[in-house]
């Protein structure tokens, strides 16, 4: 087994909106080794008392940092950290602006980006930027097809089923190829993540439960002709759901059947401010390093 990968979600639904108290916990955050930041993504968040009514775990008064800009501040306040987008819901935007801004952020972040795709489950924000809801799953294949080519070729004709560029390409082009992983647990996104991605972003799930989603995705990296090794799986700990005393066996039995990264997520248990955070996150990062 390999070592884990630390990393530590952005607590952004409690942190608030000061910059410095976002700067100071990403430092804090790279100082005591955590390898990446991985952000979750909403545009908008829906009113539960509007016609017709709303079930989801976050609404209108959750906060939510846009991911690239968040990034693209942080990129400047720190050196080593990596960025993980954990998930962009990438079927509600243009394909070619998310080509642009990820390209951007990762030249100024010195290659520090790794773009994590899902297709989300909050039409509320479909309706509102413009995209169909029900398609999302079919256009996000399309659309990590055209990103991988809008980051290589300098020109690039394209006429997909959603998408059309005729000869036109972004400048500057990325240095390097930028990992996409995708999250999501449906059979066809398994099969997809194994045909284009780089990973995983595991949602909350027990091992027991992960090793028959890492089986399957090991038959589908076969089945396209690449190797298990090329493929990474990012688990997190909550502790709003795990008790400390639960980690060690989380995590063990994670890296037992194939996890590479595992990210510490602070959010949910009612911590307030960097002084809360620090004695958990160094908690953490003594463990992994036992790992």
């Amino acid at each position: 087994m390999s070592s884990l990968i630390p990393g530590i979600v952005f607590p952004q639904t409690e942190i608030g909106n000061d910059p410095i108290v976002i700067r100071d916990f990403a430092q804090a955050a790279e100082a005591l080794g955590y390898r990446y930041l991985l952000a979750y993504d909403h545009v908008l968040g829906a009113n539960p008392e509007r016609p017709g009514g709303w079930r989801g775990p976050y609404t209108h008064l959750t906060p939510f940092h846009e991911v690239f800009t968040l990034f693209a501040w942080l990129a400047g306040q720190t050196t080593t950290l990596e960025f993980v987008t954990g998930i962009l819901i990438l079927p509600q935007r243009q394909t070619a602006l998310v080509a642009k801004q990820a390209a951007e952020l990762d030249i100024l972040s010195g290659g520090r980006l790794r773009l994590g795709i899902g297709i989300g489950w909050n039409k509320v924000e479909y309706d509102a930027l413009g995209e169909d809801f029900g398609v999302r799953g079919r256009r996000s294949e399309e659309q990590v097809r055209l990103l991988r080519l809008l980051w290589e070729q300098p020109l690039v004709r394209f006429q997909g089923e959603f998408d059309t560029i005729e000869d036109a390409g972004l400048n500057p082009l990325p240095a390097r190829r930028i990992p996409i992983w995708f999250g999501g647990e449906a059979d066809a996104v398994l099969q997809r993540m194994a045909r284009l991605g780089d990973g995983w972003i595991v949602n909350f799930m027990q091992p027991a439960e992960g090793a028959g989603y890492m089986a399957h995705i090991r038959e589908y990296l076969a089945h396209a002709r690449r190797t298990p090794d090329s493929f990474g799986a990012d688990i997190r700990v909550n502790i709003s759901r795990q008790p400390v005393s639960e980690w060690e066996a989380y995590l063990r039995g994670w890296q037992a059947i194939g996890a590479t990264h595992a990210a510490l997520n602070l959010m949910g248990a009612g911590l307030r401010g960097l002084d809360e955070y620090l004695p958990l996150m160094r908690q953490y990062m003594a463990l992994v390093a036992t790992l």
